[in-house]
C-alpha cells in the first residue's frame, strides 16, 4: 500500500489501521490487536510502530500497568560537571497567536498565548553537545539501551527499526558516523529532558517554542504558514524534502538528510534551525488546545515536537510551519528528532552556556559552528 505524506509526515493511504513491526515489517492490524493483548496480559516491552492521526512513528511502548511511565533512574539522576558550549538567545515577553485555525485539526483553534522573558538556546543541541553530555555523565540513550532506532527507508516508503541506529551512527552501525556541528538525532524525549535536566535547563513547551518562531524562522524574518514557497530565486530557505515524497528525495537544498545548524541562515531572533532539519521535542503533551487539563489523566500519552525535519515535503507535510504539531510517545527515538533546552531569565546555572549578546557575536559563532565538525567517541 502506497504511503504518502500529509499534515504529518507519513500516512497510508485509505487506512487507519495500526500496523506492527515484527522482523521489521508492518503486519496487519489484527496481528498488532492480538500482540497488545498478549502484552498487556504479560507485562512485556515491545518494539511497535504506532499509525496515528496519519503518520507512522516507531516506539517502545510500555504496557506492563496502566500506572504512569516511570523514568530509568540513570535519566533522572545524570548531573552534568562541566559547563555546556551552548548560546543562548533572550526571548522577551509577548503575546502571539497560537496555532492556525486553517490548519490541520491539531492546530484550532488559534488562541492568543501571553509569554514571560526566557533563555532559548540558539541552536538544537549537536551531536559534538550531546558527545560532551555522554563523556560526562555516562549516560546511555533508549536506542542504545533498546538497540535499535527508527528509520525512513525510502525504496520501501515506510519506516524501519534497524539495529545499532543510535545518535552516533543515526542510520545504523553501516552508516556514517554523525557530525558534531549536526543536530543530534535518535533521542528520545526521556534522553532530552535528561539532557537538559543535567544542566539545570528545561524543555521548552510548545507554545514557548511556537512564540520563539513566530519572531522569524528564516534570516528576513519570515514565518511559514501553509503553501508558503521553501525556495526564493533559486535559494531554498530552509533544509526539507525536494522531490516525490517519499520515494525520491533530490536534495536540491544540498542535504539529504540533516544539515549544521546555522546552514540555512540566523532568524532575527538570533535563533536558528527554526524551520526544518529536526523535529524537536518539547516539554507537553499532545492535547486538543481546547482540553481543560494540560496533561493526560493517567499520566500517559504522546509529547510534542516542533519545527518539521528534512523529511517533510512542500507537497504533503509542510511540517516547517511556525504552527505545526507532530506528536510521538516519549521513548520514541527517530533519525529526524532532536531539541533544544531553555531556561527562565534569572534562573541559568553556570553549567547552561553563554548568553549571546550582539548580532554580532551570533554571526562569528555561527562561522565557527560551520568550520567544525566530527565527534569524538
Amino acid at each position: 500500500m502506497p504511503i504518502f505524506s500529509n499534515a504529518r509526515e507519513l500516512v497510508v493511504a485509505g487506512s487507519s489501521t495500526q500496523p506492527q513491526i515484527k522482523g521489521k515489517r508492518v503486519r496487519s492490524q489484527a496481528v498488532v490487536v492480538m500482540l497488545l493483548l498478549l502484552m498487556l496480559l504479560t507485562g512485556a516491552i515491545a518494539a511497535v510502530i504506532h499509525l496515528q492521526s496519519s503518520r507512522v512513528r516507531i516506539s517502545v511502548s510500555h504496557l506492563a500497568t496502566a500506572q504512569p511511565i516511570l523514568l530509568n533512574p540513570r535519566i533522572e539522576s545524570a548531573r552534568a560537571a562541566q559547563p555546556r558550549d551552548a548560546d543562548l538567545i533572550t526571548i522577551p515577553a509577548g503575546t502571539v497567536q497560537i496555532g492556525d485555525n486553517s490548519g490541520p485539526s491539531g492546530e484550532y483553534p488559534a488562541f492568543q498565548y501571553a509569554s514571560r522573558s526566557f533563555l532559548m538556546d540558539r541552536t538544537p543541541v549537536t551531536v559534538a553537545q550531546f558527545a560532551a553530555f555522554v563523556r560526562d555523565t555516562g549516560y546511555r540513550t533508549d536506542a542504545e539501551r533498546y538497540g535499535y532506532g527508527g528509520i525512513l527507508d525510502e525504496k520501501q516508503g515506510a519506516w524501519v527499526a534497524v539495529n545499532g541506529a543510535n545518535w552516533r551512527r543515526p542510520v545504523g552501525q553501516r552508516g556514517p558516523v554523525a557530525r558534531g556541528n549536526h543536530p543530534v538525532t535518535q533521542v528520545s524525549w526521556f534522553d532530552a529532558n535528561a539532557f537538559c535536566n543535567a544542566y539545570g535547563m528545561r524543555l521548552p513547551s510548545e507554545f514557548e517554542w511556537e512564540r520563539a518562531a513566530r519572531m522569524g524562522q528564516t534570516p528576513d524574518g519570515h514565518v511559514f504558514k501553509s503553501g508558503d514557497p521553501i525556495s526564493l530565486s533559486h535559494r531554498y530557505l530552509l533544509n526539507a524534502w525536494e522531490g516525490t515524497f517519499p520515494l525520491v528525495n533530490s536534495a536540491a537544498d544540498g542535504y539529504r538528510t540533516t544539515s549544521p545548524v546555522g546552514a540555512f541562515g540566523t532568524a532575527p531572533s538570533g535563533l536558528t534551525d527554526m524551520a526544518g532539519n529536526v523535529w524537536e521535542w518539547t516539554s507537553s503533551w499532545y492535547l486538543p488546545y481546547v482540553a481543560a487539563e494540560r496533561e493526560p489523566v493517567d499520566g500517559q500519552g504522546e509529547r510534542v515536537s516542533r519545527g518539521g525535519s528534512f523529511l517533510c515535503s512542500a507537497q504533503y507535510c509542510q511540517g516547517y510551519r511556525a504552527s505545526a504539531r507532530n506528536h510521538a510517545t516519549p521513548d520514541t527515538s527517530l533519525e529526524n528528532i532532536g531539541f533544544r533546552c531553555v531556561e527562565d531569565l534569572g534562573h541559568m546555572t553556570t553549567l547552561a552556556g553563554r548568553m549571546a549578546q550582539s548580532p554580532t557575536q551570533l554571526s562569528k559563532v555561527n562561522s565557527q559552528s560551520q568550520a567544525s565538525g566530527g565527534i569524538s567517541q
